[in-house]
């Protein structure tokens, strides 16, 4: 009988040896290779995307993504729809009519950005102080927002297109002079101008007076919602993770990350584009205050597309809302990150 119990134990132990020597043996789940498409050069208006690398949190999720950064020779949104990359980020609402428009299969899912950062420039002193002062301005503004967004100023603000000049992504002819404004976003140009100019510029957040579309968005094709809903919210719900993260956590290997895609980036440039992006809440404010970074909702989508449509920036008779789903946002996720 004792010899028995023996042998049972010594086969047990066996079998528990094995089974231990099999767990050690066996590779690590294979996470899901996700490839992500941004808008433009790395920079800190891209920083949630990158903390999410950098502090393991897709990887929690079971995601090894990889950014491909984007510039002039890079167009995100084509590289979505030829299915070259699993999502992409979307500038602006505009781009989602567009795409509705033209019948192009992209979605959003998910608005990282609560404000469209737009704005308009003025030299302070001249006349040019308030908004109301800014329609008689030469405008220096570039083609894509004489296609959008001058469309809406004209309309609801009497901008006229005489005063309106080209802006080629060069500060000069603004800084020349004094009596014209120009466009820009609030994390980058007006920290540009106070540098190159030695004065701070008045600064109009087109926000502020009803310009209220989404930016900096996650698009993804409607196959891929169809095939793999799974990775869609993981790929979402980490992506918000990161951007709490990197707004109140330990940002540093997500900003030298991007420091090392983007060598033209300094500490300086990062340091106030965070700043503006938290002074004014363009990632975590209004509806993501109460569901989360991220949210995007209907009666937001429909007050943007009639102040776009009555203005002609789009056809009044598109179904926008084949554009977005609220699928995978306003769930909550990581709002326990958000500083008490």
């Amino acid at each position: 009988m004792y010899d028995a119990r023996l042998a049972a134990g010594a086969r047990t132990m066996r079998l528990v040896a094995l089974l231990i020597a099999l767990l050690i043996a066996a590779p690590a789940l294979a996470l899901d290779k996700v490839r992500f498409a941004t808008n433009w050069r790395a920079q800190a208006e891209h920083g949630g995307f990158y903390q999410a690398i950098a502090d393991g949190t897709y990887a929690r999720y079971g995601l090894d993504v990889t950014l491909l950064q984007g510039g002039p020779q890079l167009n995100a949104r084509l590289l979505l729809a030829a299915g070259r990359v699993d999502f992409a980020m979307g500038a602006n609402t505009i781009q989602m009519f567009e795409s509705v428009q033209q019948n192009v299969p992209v979605v959003t899912v998910a608005s990282m950005f609560q404000i469209d950062p737009v704005i308009f420039m003025s030299h302070p002193g001249v006349g040019l102080d308030r908004f109301e002062d800014l329609p008689k301005a030469t405008a220096f503004i570039a083609s894509d927002m004489r296609a959008s967004v001058w469309q809406w100023l004209k309309q609801a603000y009497g901008f006229k297109d005489q005063n309106a000049k080209p802006y080629n992504f060069n500060s000069a002819p603004f800084l020349a002079d004094k009596t014209s404004i120009q466009e820009g976003i609030l994390t980058s140009e007006p920290y540009a101008i106070e540098r190159a100019g030695g004065f701070t510029p008045n600064v109009f957040l087109l926000h502020d007076y009803g310009y209220d579309g989404y930016s900096t968005t996650i698009e993804t094709r409607a196959d891929t919602i169809a095939k793999t809903s799974d990775l869609v919210q993981r790929f979402v719900d980490a992506s918000i993770v990161g951007w709490y993260n990197y707004l109140y956590g330990d940002n540093a290997q997500a900003n030298a990350m991007i420091k090392r895609d983007n060598p033209e980036m300094t500490d300086g440039q990062i340091a106030y584009s965070l700043a503006k992006m938290k002074e004014r809440g363009i990632v975590d404010s209004g509806d993501a205050l109460t569901y989360g970074v991220g949210v995007i909702t209907d009666v937001r989508m429909k007050s943007f597309f009639d102040k776009m449509a009555k203005a002609g920036v789009v056809p009044a008779n598109i179904d926008y809302t084949r554009g977005y789903t609220l699928r995978f946002i306003g769930k909550k996720v990581g709002m326990e990150l958000r500083p008490k």
